[in-house]
């Protein structure tokens, strides 16, 4: 340290110190953090340098202050929001597997409510190490044991030109070395590895932000002539209905059921305790993807990105994908007009459109997209009752959520279109003892240990909820639809989740990451009785053509990314937000091709080969980029298609929405649907049973008494 003190006795040696330790510090978040897909030794070199450019960079601006605190202060301003910027991204990386764009950084506000465990179960030991750089920096300026004086002589403007000058210099370097090894990198449109792993995480947030305001330029300069590319796609991409499943639906009620981060491998699956006893994690929704009144997809994918559950609704709601960066609801959901399911449904035959979701109404900015959307009436927490015994981070536990809905649903019109949020089963998975009945894993992780647990209790939930609708009325003239939004268990987990699976993790491939990515799908038609398990490939981008052709509506008039998962004409091409693909034949993770029937990398493939995956991604790219362009160009103002109901988002209002559907009901008189009218104007909410233990009633000495028992599962779908 004596040999260092007078080098850190001078300001520009105090610079090149502070340089040194961001630089190291990013290096080793690099390694530790971030899956960047590094191979060889030049993208290993490339990987080591390229933090130096930037931190020279935006740390030379401390140099251009000529008075010493206020150039020693805007270092450690700059130091500190640039460690910020880093530590944030690796808190959102361990959750997403993705880095903080400008526009998820913007629309925070929108996503802040209640995320506050979630975040805390994202630390790590290792964390403190990534702000014990800045403390020493600190120690080393203001400590008057080590002996280090800070540099009081006036900087020569020209030594902050020279850092400003060298910083660029090196970047230049940086980016020749970066083309060099991945040519035209800064034009690949749907990977964002590759620039923090060529040039670095602060180039890359610089770089998202200019990409962020050409965007808002495009939608400034659209016009009309900007939807015939877009009508032209979706002409030649339109898939025939199949004749014996259009319209076996119409007329029906619609009840989507969200299953939060609930994955396809679920299905079915027995997790062995530590006494090597087998125990059924999903069996009621195992009995439901099996029924012979459920049409069920074992090859459905999910194709969310960085809005996630948002970004689920977005794509079921309009066959739309979310963003490529941040979310679709908080970028575009307040100000873009849409051909939304709620508004067909509406113009089409009638329906009334309701989601209910026990969480605030501004997260993911729901409130100011459903209006946009069209959709009559949202139930958010202000219609729930909260308790410290029912309340999760993300709202309210799935059964208390369920049987409290009850009271709204009941007095809808019919037909009616609605969506029911579950939350339960939402990372980082926590459930009070109270109300766990099944045991955790047993991994070490406790985020895998934890999530059959959720499963579990959401499959109960679920369970609860359809013996309501069979002991009310609705389940017989309505279509139940079962989804799950995303991924569970993220790919940085799932080597540790592999041995649960039979699998072994040192053979875990990007192939096994693209097939984690299947969800289910189960469409449940009751009194159907023709029910069946299809291996199609499809995914979330379909759901909203097959499920309008099963009520009899052709969607050959409508701005659809997706293709109706019966027709014969349907496209078993899935692709994922960041261009990766699945189909039937090929499975494509970024470089590397796999044979997708047996999970096999094919290492030295044919120009055949190659010639039909670059085909794929040539058509994918084409989907990706017609959907962008929609949202990002707000293109549907062009076009209104015949019959379709044009909307106000001033007439929407989610206040009071209980006491106007009840006086909608009484001016109806005898001519009102609403299951509560049917009911000879009595509530069904004493119908629902449930074993919640917040909703347990208490007995005289004021303690609870022993919920009622769930019906079991096998006798549950006899009746």
């Amino acid at each position: 340290m004596s040999k260092l003190k007078p080098l850190l006795s001078k300001r520009l040696g105090f610079f090149s110190f502070a340089v040194i330790l961001f630089w190291l510090k990013t290096y080793l978040v690099y390694q530790i953090e971030f899956e960047l897909g590094v191979t060889g030794l030049m993208q290993e070199f490339i990987l080591l340098i390229n933090p130096i450019a930037t931190t020279v960079l935006l740390f030379s601006f401390a140099l251009y202050f000529t008075k010493p605190k206020k150039a020693y202060g805007a270092l450690f301003v700059v130091y500190f929001l640039t460690s910020v910027l880093l530590y944030a991204n690796v808190l959102y990386y361990r959750e997403f597997s993705d880095f903080l764009t400008i526009t998820t950084m913007l629309g925070a506000g929108k996503v802040s409510n209640g995320i506050g465990a979630s975040a805390f179960a994202l630390l790590r030991p290792q964390d403190l190490l990534y702000w014990a750089d800045f403390l020493g920096l600190l120690y080393v300026a203001f400590s008057k044991k080590n002996g280090i004086t800070l540099d009081k002589r006036p900087m020569m403007k020209r030594y902050a030109v020279a850092m400003t000058t060298l910083g660029v210099t090196l970047f230049a370097g940086n980016l020749a070395l970066a083309e060099s090894d991945r040519p035209q990198l800064l034009l690949r449109t749907f990977d964002r590895n590759y620039i923090v792993k060529y040039l670095g995480i602060n180039f890359f947030t610089a770089f998202d932000g200019y990409q962020t305001a050409q965007s808002n330029q495009i939608k400034a300069s659209a016009d009309e002539s900007d939807m015939d590319t877009v009508l032209n796609y979706v002409n030649e991409h339109y898939g025939e209905p199949n004749s014996e499943m259009f319209g076996i639906a119409e007329d029906r009620n619609v009840i989507y059921i969200h299953l939060e981060s609930f994955q396809q491998f679920l299905i079915d699956y027995q997790l062995e305790d530590e006494n090597g006893e087998l125990h059924e994690v999903t069996p009621f929704i195992n009995s439901l993807f099996d029924n012979e009144d459920s049409y069920s997809f074992e090859n459905f994918f999910h194709q969310v990105g960085q809005g996630k559950t948002a970004d689920s609704e977005m794509i079921l709601e309009n066959s739309l994908y979310g963003s490529p960066q941040g979310g679709a609801f908080t970028q575009y959901g307040s100000t873009n007009t849409f051909q939304s399911a709620s508004q067909i449904l509406r113009s089409e035959a009638d329906y009334t459109s309701a989601m209910f979701h026990g969480n605030v109404g501004s997260f993911w900015n729901r409130d100011d997209t459903y209006k946009s959307m069209g959709i009559d009436y949202f139930f958010d927490d202000e219609y729930y009752t909260f308790t410290e015994e029912n309340r999760l981070e993300y709202g309210m536990k799935d059964k208390v959520f369920f049987q409290e809905s009850i009271q709204y649903l009941e007095q809808l019109p019919q037909p009616f279109y609605s969506k029911f949020i579950t939350v339960s089963n939402h990372f980082p998975y926590p459930l009070d003892e109270p109300n766990v009945n099944f045991p955790a894993a047993t991994t070490g992780d406790n985020t895998i240990d934890n999530y059959f647990v959720t499963a579990h209790y959401l499959d109960e939930a679920v369970e609860e909820f359809f013996n309501y609708l069979k002991e009310s009325g609705l389940y017989d003239n309505s279509i139940i639809v079962l989804y799950g939004d995303h991924y569970g268990i993220s790919n940085a987990r799932n080597k540790s989740l592999a041995p649960l699976l039979g699998e072994n993790p040192e053979e875990w491939t990007g192939y096994d990451d693209s097939m984690m990515q299947r969800v289910p799908a189960i469409y449940h038609i009751p009194g159907t009785g023709k029910g069946q398990i299809s291996e199609t490939y499809s995914a979330q981008i379909d759901m909203l053509p097959t499920l309008l052709h099963l009520l009899g509506i052709d969607t050959k008039d409508y701005v659809l990314m997706g293709t109706d998962m019966f027709s014969p004409e349907h496209d078993q091409t899935v692709a994922f937000r960041n261009g990766d693909i699945v189909t039937p034949k090929y499975t494509v993770d970024g470089s590397v091709i796999y044979d997708t029937k047996t999970g096999e990398e094919i290492l030295e493939p044919s120009q055949e080969v190659l010639s039909e995956v670059e085909t794929l991604k040539e058509q994918i790219s084409m989907q990706l980029s017609t959907s962008d362009s929609i949202l990002q160009s707000d293109l549907l103002r062009f076009y209104t298609p015949e019959g379709l109901l044009e909307d106000d988002v001033a007439d929407y209002s989610y206040m009071n929405q209980l006491e106007r559907l009840q006086k909608l009901n009484e001016q109806l008189g005898e001519d009102s649907t609403s299951l509560y009218h049917l009911n000879g104007n009595e509530s069904t909410v004493p119908l629902y049973k449930t074993n919640a233990p917040e909703l347990a009633p208490e007995s005289e000495d004021g303690l609870s008494e022993e919920p009622a028992d769930t019906p079991d599962t096998e006798e549950t779908i006899a009746e």
